[in-house]
């Protein structure tokens, strides 16, 4: 027994240590740079033109991207982590207006995803690298050093973006997924990030992907308004209400009804590859009319 309890013990320590060994081993060094508090800017300062070129070149205008090409140039390579490293250069300390702050965060959630797809290309799904227990989590071990403070996929989306009260950045921030919104082939802007927003979030429920309405008057909508529905309200008619205008417009007055039956759509996680990019996957409801 004594000995049967010391193996078991053993085992433990061993099984931990494996584990403890697996986070540090897989976990990455921090994107971008630790600049002098004399170089800092203001997000007012970020310059977003370099990544506003990637995307425009390897992205197209379904949100697919075209990794296999992007992966093989050692030039654009090198452009993203130069412009992941700028983005470490703004303060979150110095004052910047919302618009700025708002493109700042969902172009660096968008850019440091792209920059972890790229790392472990080819692969199929980002899925592949969330591990929930000793392993690399792209979501957790890719941060992005901000300042003077590194911040994770997961930092950006849940302590930052969510928390500024605007919850169109579910249709702008982009997992590498196809069950996403698109990603938009070009950067988020001060200038134009509320009017991208809410092109953005038209296009999300223009795709029959994300939202329809069925033969049997049902609803089928994304996933993410299941998940983060209380970020557009606190019951199906007020979230409606909140999302009605970005709706296909013969959907718009049912949509807002407290009786209409909601279905949530299964998630696809493949990855948003144009080397994979499905037939259809373009295709918009007719005349945005959220039915089929």
């Amino acid at each position: 027994m004594r000995l049967s309890i010391a193996g078991g013990l053993i085992m433990s320590a061993v099984v931990t240590a494996v584990l403890i060994y697996d986070v540090k081993g897989f976990a990455k060094e921090p994107l971008g740079q630790k600049w002098a508090a004399g170089q800092l800017l203001s997000m007012d300062q970020i310059n977003h033109s370099s990544y506003n070129n990637l995307l425009k070149r390897y992205v197209d205008q379904d949100g697919y991207v075209n990794y296999t090409a992007w992966k093989r140039s050692a030039a654009d390579r090198q452009a993203l982590q130069k412009y992941l490293t700028h983005l470490s250069q703004a303060s979150t300390s110095i004052k910047a207006s919302r618009e700025s702050q708002l493109a700042f965060w969902i172009n660096a959630y968008n850019a440091v995803t792209l920059e972890g797809i790229l790392q472990v290309y080819p692969t199929k799904s980002i899925r592949d690298h969330t591990a929930k227990i000793g392993g690399y989590n792209i979501w957790d071990d890719l941060p992005l050093l901000v300042g003077s403070r590194a911040y994770s996929l997961n930092d950006i989306e849940h302590k930052v973006l969510r928390k500024m009260g605007e919850p169109r950045i579910h249709f702008a921030i982009v997992c590498a997924s196809v069950g996403c919104p698109r990603l938009l082939n070009e950067a988020y802007t001060p200038e134009s990030v509320n009017q991208q927003l809410a092109m953005n979030a038209q296009d999300f429920f223009s795709r029959p992907q994300n939202f329809m309405i069925d033969k049997n008057g049902t609803m089928q909508v994304s996933s993410i308004l299941d998940w983060f529905g209380e970020d557009f309200g606190n019951n199906q008619a007020k979230r409606f209400s909140y999302l009605q205008p970005y709706l296909p417009q013969k959907a718009q007055q049912y949509a807002v009804n407290p009786q209409a039956r909601v279905k949530f759509q299964k998630y696809d996680w493949s990855l948003n590859d144009q080397a994979h990019k499905p037939a259809g996957s373009g295709i918009r409801s007719q005349a945005r009319s959220g039915t089929r």
